[in-house]
């Protein structure tokens, strides 16, 4: 539950784009950023591979990296 999963597209140092799993969508820091979040946030299978991305990436290694002792 405390688990969040970030992707974020950067350009020359400026992050330009973020997807954060505790919001379910993505959201744009520049004005390019933002169209593409706008663009991103509308196509269903887009949010939901990243939403997938979560539980396949961050809960599947979680006890790898916090190993309960």
């Amino acid at each position: 539950k405390d688990i969040q999963y970030v992707f974020s597209n950067y350009y020359n140092k400026l992050e330009i784009i973020r997807f954060d799993s505790n919001l379910g969508k993505y959201v744009g820091y520049t004005e390019y950023g933002v169209k593409q979040a706008n663009y991103w946030n509308n196509i269903p299978s887009e949010i939901a591979r990243r939403r997938a991305q979560r539980e396949t990436y961050c809960l599947h290694n979680v006890d790898i990296w916090y190993g309960n002792p």
